[in-house]
């Protein structure tokens, strides 16, 4: 009996060991398995989408017990959608994407739901390295492309000029006329009923000194005023734009009439509208990823 009784405890133990082992191994080789492999197909983004809906989730409840909290997620996830949505477009033209994007996206969303779980802490930001510009650095630029609603596609590419050079002490950072370019990431247009047209505009790319960069940008405000001056202002790293445009543009008038900007650097037309941003428009854009200027450039891209 006793042998009997040892007998059945050893094969409980190697099942459980099988059932554990069968767990882990779910847990993990579907993760191996999106970090490996060839080009990234539908059946990914399709992931990374129902990741990115848990997470909206998660962040909506931290945001009822955070208010604070729940904002900065809110804008973070937002900028992860547009990623998504760049993903998407690009998936649709090329019929592939990278699998080192898509599984920086789904890092990235792995961490924002750590944070809405308060299962990490967030760590310090780390101190602005020389020729760096920082996370929330903001710049103002003029749009030399006009865009609305209306008309525009997604993945149109437009360009804006620095109004101001950006210095970090005595060192110039980004002279004033430097190019910043982005690109349309989504479209709506407006109906007769109540639905308002939008713009969402996403920085990728700024040229400072005959070197592209690759930047991470979107809109915080739009502004409009007859003209520059002419003369060109200066800023240091850590100052507000908006105490700094106002002395540089002439008759500033504030905010763009009609012109609203919701998360993730949307702009919104009043409802039944489309939203139209006139060539000259001065764009507020703040830097959601930081910018070792000196780094590898970005490579040029293919003529549309």
């Amino acid at each position: 009996m006793a042998i009997g009784k040892v007998g059945a405890e050893d094969v409980t133990k190697t099942n459980m060991r099988h059932v554990a082992r069968a767990v882990v191994l779910s847990l993990v080789l579907p993760l191996g398995a999106f970090a490996q492999g060839g080009p990234g197909s539908q059946a990914d983004l399709d992931e990374l989408q129902a990741q990115y809906s848990m997470v909206q989730q998660r962040v909506a409840a931290a945001r009822q017990a955070d208010p604070a909290l729940g904002t900065r997620l809110e804008h973070d996830l937002a900028l992860v959608g547009e990623d998504l949505t760049y993903l998407r477009v690009r998936l649709r033209r090329e019929n592939s994407v990278p699998r080192t994007e898509l599984s920086a996206v789904r890092d990235r969303l792995a961490a924002l739901e750590r944070e809405a779980n308060g299962t990490t802490l967030r760590e310090a930001a780390p101190a602005v390295r020389a020729g760096e510009i920082a996370v929330g650095q903001e710049l103002d630029a003029r749009l030399q492309t006009p865009l609305s609603s209306q008309n525009a596609q997604v993945e149109d590419r437009f360009e804006a000029t620095t109004l101001v050079d950006l210095y970090q002490g005595s060192t110039l950072l980004v002279p004033a006329g430097s190019v910043l370019r982005g690109v349309v990431s989504s479209v709506e247009r407006a109906t007769r009923t109540d639905r308002r047209g939008s713009l969402t505009l996403s920085f990728d790319q700024m040229t400072v000194g005959g070197q592209t960069y690759r930047i991470r940008a979107s809109v915080t405000e739009a502004l409009q005023g007859p003209g520059l001056k002419g003369e060109v202002g200066k800023m240091t790293t850590g100052a507000a734009a908006g105490a700094i445009i106002g002395g540089i543009l002439g008759g500033f008038q504030g905010a763009a009439v009609g012109i609203l900007v919701g998360g993730g650097g949307s702009l919104l037309a009043l409802p039944g509208t489309n939203v139209k941003v006139d060539a000259g428009t001065v764009l507020r854009v703040r830097f959601d990823a930081s910018v070792a200027l000196g780094a590898a450039p970005a490579p040029t891209p293919e003529p549309r």
